[in-house]
């Protein structure tokens, strides 16, 4: 991990950034019951312009992954409340996966959170997410089923939180 960088992307990463995260999502089947979702997924540019994005690159510029940083009431904002940091759309390249670019992006969401004087992080992850599920929970988080939700009738979503 040493020669991944964490940051906001740049313009001219956008595309790259938001082709990693349609990549991801339907690696593991989660854009099969979701028609339309890829093109949300592939709007960096929108999301930089609405919430904070970070991008995972390595030394030679390419992207291998990006969260979403949300903050409550803001339109990206699924579950957060007042005192908590939200994020969303985690994605990693199915080629760099296994290799610590998840977690280091998480851990930035941490140091924000912190930054920021959030004390929570929160997440909504579909429920069939299962190898997310596993990362989460080995980097400290609880489920919060309280704040469980359904968006559609056909997607069901499982709330995590963390203190940081």
């Amino acid at each position: 991990m040493s020669n991944v960088e964490i940051r906001p992307p740049r313009p001219e990463e956008y595309a790259a950034a938001g082709e990693v995260t349609v990549l991801a999502y339907d690696a593991d089947g989660h854009l099969a019951a979701d028609v339309g979702y890829d093109a949300v997924l592939r709007d960096v540019a929108r999301r930089v312009g609405e919430a904070e994005v970070l991008v995972a690159v390595d030394g030679t510029g390419e992207v291998l992954g990006t969260v979403t940083i949300v903050h409550p009431g803001s339109g990206y904002a699924e579950i957060s409340r007042p005192g908590e940091l939200e994020f969303r759309m985690l994605a990693v390249a199915p080629p760099a996966r296994g290799r610590g670019v998840g977690e280091a992006l998480i851990k930035a969401v941490f140091d924000r959170a912190r930054a920021l004087g959030l004390p929570k992080v929160v997440l909504s992850s579909l429920d069939r997410m299962h190898s997310a599920h596993r990362l989460y929970e080995r980097l400290g988080f609880a489920r919060l089923p309280e704040r469980d939700w359904r968006p559609f009738p056909h997607v069901s979503l499982i709330a995590y939180q963390i203190d940081v």
